[in-house]
């Protein structure tokens, strides 16, 4: 593996830390690592699952669009809407056996080509685990496009509404109702609160079977159509009375997909509501759930879905509060969705499962208190000849202070007080005289335990520079990836430090 970088971990060190935090352990060397403008998507290429380097934005040429969808062939279209939003969408293949979601708008739609622009761009910063991202867009003469990844399984009323071999099970609901909010969330905190018509068809299915957001419900001038909804039983009421779409609006969405999970139908709110209060929230359950869940989970949803339905739209939760309250929820969190899904996943479920160190098992559970253990206990010992120099460095007077920033820290760290090993740690890093992976590891444990993974990731990933080898580093980057949601990257982070432990007790 050598100075090797995950693709995610060069693309998130390039988004989120600042360049004098990227430092080589030796400054005559440059890093080898690629800090390019790139985010490592998952794709489908014949069957198998595949990691590719795709743009984080690009504009496209209206030729390779073509070329991608056959000519825009009729073939290609995925979905399509009526005459009030002649929007198509079409599934296309790049150049690089990338698959793609091209959104076709009509040309009255964006009649500003620059608005179209700036809005594609902004909604293209966007990242996360939880959209199915918009990497690209579009604009020639008439013509507006967005390119988004592309979801093989479908949507969400697809599976609910429409399924052939099984209902959706109870613990995937739960999931699927979870990773939109923490979507939604996502979003919020980004600045992008706003989103157009969310409904079970903007719900999509990865490689993985992980639920998605589109993307497409977040450009401002994407609605389908002259009004929020096509069924006005659907549509917020602040909406129908002033036109407008805010924060509270989406919410209120979110309240009838929840409704939508519950039953395994398109209810209207009001009827919904109507059973709710009448106590008579059974008959709104799904029928094909009966067993699968017990009445306290089955109130707390009804009660969470009746309250993102309030008429008043401030006393509806917020994005923040539905994660709280939908993370309390979760069952067989454990289980892959593409399990729960009953979806084929390429050849992966003849791989053999990954045998796991101690503290790889940790990490995957993000068991904090057992990392903390095995990191205290194991000390220094991984430093490669750092423990020497530092002891070295003891008799020179000038190190002490920084040497004593380390060891404060340390003390901090065995007694649990993180915010002071954070402070004292990060003293002993800034006085830039030693660079110790043991010490970024230390801190990366300590932002984890005061709830700050962003943090965390970016020390698991310098520990990574500085010691490309060293297992722990991986097993920690998959600890923050966990804690921020982004599970394939995870287990992608998990089977980088299995198979260097597994190199490592061969020689």
């Amino acid at each position: 593996m050598g100075a090797r970088c995950s693709k995610f971990s060069a693309c998130w060190l390039h988004s989120h830390l600042k360049p004098s935090a990227i430092e080589s352990p030796d400054p005559g060397k440059p890093l080898s690592l690629s800090l390019s403008l790139s985010l490592s998507l998952s794709v489908q290429n014949g069957g198998r699952n595949e990691r590719s380097l795709i743009p984080i934005f690009s504009e496209f040429n209206l030729e390779d669009l073509k070329s991608a969808t056959n000519g825009f062939s009729s073939d290609n279209i995925v979905s399509e809407h009526g005459e009030k939003a002649p929007n198509v969408v079409y599934k296309g293949k790049l150049q690089n056996d990338t698959w793609i979601a091209i959104k076709r708008f009509h040309k009255t739609a964006w009649p500003d080509s620059r608005q179209f622009i700036e809005e594609a761009r902004a909604v293209g910063s966007l990242r996360s685990e939880r959209l199915a991202n918009l990497i690209g867009c579009c604009c020639e003469g008439d013509n507006r496009l967005l390119v988004a990844e592309f979801m093989p399984y479908e949507t969400l009323a697809k599976h609910l509404f429409h399924w052939e071999t099984q209902p959706m099970k109870w613990a995937m609901r739960l999931r699927v109702a979870l990773y939109l909010a923490q979507a939604l969330e996502y979003c919020s905190s980004k600045g992008r609160a706003l989103y157009h018509d969310l409904n079970a068809y903007r719900v999509l299915f990865d490689q993985d079977g992980n639920p998605r957001l589109s993307c497409f419900g977040l450009m401002k001038n994407s609605r389908d159509g002259k009004s929020y909804s096509t069924n006005l039983a659907f549509t917020p009421p602040e909406y129908l009375r002033t036109g407008r779409v805010t924060p509270e609006s989406v919410v209120y969405s979110f309240g009838t997909l929840l409704l939508d999970l519950l039953s395994g139908k398109h209810i209207p709110p009001s009827h919904a509501l109507d059973l709710i209060r009448g106590k008579n929230f059974p008959m709104l359950m799904d029928s094909c759930l009966e067993g699968h869940f017990t009445n306290d989970d089955g109130t707390e949803l009804v009660r969470l879905a009746s309250r993102c339905l309030q008429y008043e739209a401030r006393e509806r939760p917020n994005a923040k509060s539905l994660v709280i309250a939908l993370m309390s929820l979760q069952k067989e969190a454990e289980v892959p969705s593409y399990l729960l899904m009953g979806i084929p996943r390429g050849n992966e479920s003849s791989k053999q499962p990954l045998l796991l160190t101690p503290l790889g098992e940790a990490c995957l559970r993000t068991d904090l208190t057992a990392i903390h253990e095995m990191l205290d206990k194991s000390g220094y010992k991984d430093d490669e000849g750092i423990a020497n120099e530092l002891s070295f460095q003891l008799w020179t007077n000038q190190m002490q202070e920084t040497l004593n920033s380390k060891k404060q820290g340390d003390a901090a760290f065995r007694a649990k007080d993180f915010t002071t090993a954070i402070d004292c740690y990060t003293e002993f890093i800034d006085g830039g005289t030693m660079v110790s992976p043991t010490v970024f590891a230390r801190r990366c444990l300590a932002y984890l335990m005061s709830d700050l993974p962003q943090e965390a990731l970016g020390d698991a990933m310098q520990a990574q520079v500085v010691s490309p080898e060293w297992p722990t580093a991986f097993y920690l980057q998959a600890a923050a990836l966990f804690s921020l949601g982004m599970e394939t990257d995870a287990q992608e982070s998990l089977k980088d430090g299995t198979n260097l432990e597994a190199k490592k007790s061969k020689n």
